[in-house]
Parts: C-alpha cells; structure tokens; sequence
C-alpha cells in the first residue's frame, strides 16, 4: 500500500514560453506534467481566453507574477507557406531576461532546444547562457526540467527523471478512461483541461514534490 503525502503547496510558478502547435503539443504536455509533478504551478498564455485583453499584455502580466521561466526556442524551421521562421519564443525570452534585470531580480530561468550548442547558429547573443537540450524527446525534457527545478527546492530533493518518466507513462496510461470519465475526446483538451486532469491525477497518487 502507497504511503499517503498531502500535496505541497506551490513551490513557484513557472511560465512556459513555447510553441503551441499540434507538433509540439507532446514536448509542451510532458512539460506542464513534470513541472506540476515537481511541485511547481505551470503558467501560460493559454491559461486565460479573454478577447479584451491584449496578447502581448498577458504575457507580461504573466511574466512579471512567475518566479520562473521556461523558454523552448527550438522552433527554428521555416513555415511552409510565409518561408519565414517563428521568432516569439527568442522574443519572449529576451522580454524575461530584460524584466529580471529592469527589476534588478534576475529570475532562475531554463532555455531550451533540439540539440546541443546548436542555438549558438542563430542567437549567438545568448551564448554564455547555459541551453539544455532535449533532443525531441518529452521524457528528456522532463529530465531536463526535474534536474532545473532540483537546484530550487531547499532542504529536500525531487524524484530523479526516471522515476517521473514512470510517473508520465503510467498517467498516460490511465488517460483515456479519465478523458472517458469526463466526457471530453482527445481532440478537444486545452492547456486549463490538462492542468486539471494532471492535477487531479497526481492529487489521488499522492506523488508530488519533493520529499525531505
């Protein structure tokens, strides 16, 4: 029988600033899982749905509440049909790292991308900065994140990647009797509708944070 651990408040919020397209939607719900599963409160522009507020407004309503940030700045392809590539990601990196330093607080913060030293060819600016690669790979990115938010969590210790892979895989697992359950399909999950079902989930298998 599982010993029972009430969940930990929110040790912090941590905004995501990545793409939000259906190729990258794997990388982006591993991410928000590892980082409710450490403990930590996922925050992004997808959490609030208002047409009166502006876009560029909300991200830095948003920013400026986080204690910490995630950026993924992988997404460097070009589009099939402007040619042109997305450049939010880098832009909302440096709108992080100027606030940090317009506060004169800089905020613990984890870039991202595909592979290693490779952003070195197209945002040479930020190459004394340490980037974490994930290699396409959600279960690395959540490593990725867990060995981040490990450095931040005093006087205890977070579970290692492999065990929250475990955890992911088994969540995975169980999801489509819990999309069954709450009528919803596959198709029509939003970031707010995953956030609850993680969150619900990791809430009945009382594994969440770290454990002293």
């Amino acid at each position: 029988m599982k010993s029972k651990r009430s969940a930990p408040s929110h040790l912090g919020e941590v905004f995501i600033n990545c793409p939000f397209d259906a190729e990258y939607e794997p990388l982006f719900r591993a991410l928000a899982f590892a980082i409710l599963a450490c403990g930590f409160k996922p925050r992004c522009a997808l959490e609030i749905d208002d047409g009166s507020e502006v876009r560029l407004e909300k991200i830095y309503r948003l920013m400026q509440s986080c204690q910490f940030s995630l950026h993924d700045i992988s997404r460097t392809e070009l589009d099939a049909v402007s040619k042109l590539p997305r450049f939010n990601m880098p832009f909302e990196l440096g709108l992080f790292l100027g606030l940090g330093r317009a506060l004169k607080k800089p905020r613990p913060t984890l870039i991202l991308d595909a592979e290693p030293y490779r952003y070195q060819k197209f945002i040479s600016d930020i190459a004394g900065q340490d980037i974490r690669a994930h290699m396409g790979d959600p279960l690395k990115a959540m490593s990725q994140v867990r060995n981040w938010l490990n450095t931040h969590v005093p006087n205890a210790a977070l579970m290692g990647g492999a065990a929250l892979s475990k955890l992911y895989n088994e969540f995975t697992l169980e999801l489509p009797s819990r999309l069954k359950h709450a009528r919803l399909e596959p198709s029509e999950i939003t970031f707010v509708d995953w956030m609850r079902l993680t969150s619900a989930w990791l809430g009945l298998t009382n594994r969440v944070g770290p454990i002293a």
